[in-house]
């Protein structure tokens, strides 16, 4: 069960900066720039505005990808696909920044599965 469990999550570890990569080859197409103004920053998402030349004013609902380190009130330089405009991240970041977080976290995975694993084989449990 622990060996299904660490299976599933790694797969979703390996799916996470597919995903990822994915959206900034999106924004990459059709790339437009503009400077956000962030209007709210929480632990599942961080709210931007920012206008497109058209003069539509955008406020994406699943906020923007690669927030680290923003704060509310801030201006910062975005790009976003024109096609979308709701995909938007900061510019000058990219995928590459999931891949310490979601290693990290997968190679904690791993170590507390390994350990349980052993604990339970030392005591006779079949794993």
């Amino acid at each position: 069960m622990l060996l299904v469990v660490g299976g599933v999550v790694t797969l979703v570890c390996v799916l996470l900066p597919i995903a990822c990569w994915r959206d900034d080859v999106a924004i990459e197409k059709n790339l437009g720039n503009a400077v956000a103004q962030v209007d709210s920053v929480a632990f599942n998402r961080t709210v931007v505005r920012y206008a497109t030349p058209d003069g539509r004013v955008i406020i994406p609902s699943q906020g923007v990808l690669y927030p680290s380190g923003l704060s509310e009130g801030d201006n910062v330089r975005v790009e976003y696909d024109q096609t979308n405009p709701e995909l938007v991240r900061v510019a000058g970041r990219t995928a590459t920044l999931s891949l310490l977080p979601v290693g990290t976290f997968l190679a904690s995975v791993w170590i507390v599965i390994a350990a349980v694993v052993t604990v339970l084989r030392r005591f006779g449990t079949q794993v």
